[in-house]
């Protein structure tokens, strides 16, 4: 069994990168893939944990990603070698214009009477401060119940307090993943079109034109329909399979790294070795 979908607390988890190198092992995971938010050090601080217990671990990322005007998410995968230093250097861009965003959402908030600093919403991020830190300060502060309420109020893109993030283009985001060595996935495609299989399948053949190598398949929000339906479109366009838990600790208390929501999700091991083999070129 294999998870190659996992946040740390570089980006928007909670659990440290030796935390969840730890828990890989106890649950009994042959390998491991960390896919941050547009970073790779929680990738980075987990190789030493990773190599004293045995892990086999894999530099992921997740972006977000524009396409037909609405937001997509790619999961980027480096089985090989973690990527080159143009593709890092092209992160710390990406990590500005989160702290952009950052900024106007403070400003956003604070018009809405809310009395927050960015200051208090960057103590509770590492390398990345995101919605789920500002939604802690919002619950811990009583402007909000607790963290699915301080989206359902101030955050998600419906809500009253949402800001806009620059998100790049789609396609470049595949070409940036691939001229670094890696493979570029579709990211938890039931959250795409809002589930739209026509619309998703278009969507994927024109991505596939595009470059794009894979598409998650399991993921803890998919019904056994849904991976049905997403197997087909990566036998379609020839694309490799991905999976993961999309595990983030206790900001998503109700997905367990590995199995999922309700042990919905066991990701075979045959899925890595089929990502090595296409961007390596070699069986292994």
């Amino acid at each position: 069994m294999i998870d190659l979908h996992s946040h740390t607390d570089q980006s928007d988890g909670t659990f440290t990168a030796a935390e969840l190198v730890a828990e890989a092992k106890r649950v009994g995971l042959n390998a491991l893939a960390i896919t941050d938010h547009d970073t790779i050090k929680g990738f980075e601080k987990a190789v030493p944990f990773a190599a004293e217990v045995g892990l086999h671990l894999i530099c992921g990322i997740e972006l977000s990603t524009r396409y037909h005007g609405g937001s997509m998410h790619l999961l980027g995968y480096f089985p090989c070698d973690p990527p080159v230093q143009e593709f890092r250097s092209w992160l710390d861009y990406l990590l500005e214009s989160r702290r952009d965003r950052n900024r106007r959402l403070i400003t956003k908030l604070n018009s809405l009477g809310i009395d927050i600093t960015l200051d208090e919403v960057e103590t509770q991020g590492r390398t990345l401060t995101a919605r789920p830190h500002f939604a802690r300060v919002l619950v811990a502060k009583g402007y909000a119940r607790d963290l699915q309420d301080a989206f359902d109020q101030y955050l998600d893109e419906s809500a009253r307090g949402y800001v806009q993030r620059h998100e790049i283009p789609t396609e470049e985001a595949i070409e940036r993943i691939r001229n670094a060595g890696g493979i570029s996935s579709l990211a938890h495609p039931v959250r795409v079109a809002r589930n739209n299989w026509a619309t998703i399948a278009e969507y994927v053949k024109e991505l596939a034109a595009a470059g794009l190598q894979a598409i998650e398949v399991f993921h803890s929000d998919h019904s056994p329909e849904n991976v049905s339906y997403y197997q087909s479109l990566a036998d379609r366009f020839d694309l490799a399979v991905t999976g993961g838990s999309d595990f983030h600790g206790a900001n998503k208390p109700s997905i367990e790294l590995g199995t999922g929501y309700r042990n919905n999700l066991c990701v075979p091991d045959e899925i890595l070795t089929t990502l090595r083999e296409r961007v390596c070129g070699a069986n292994v």
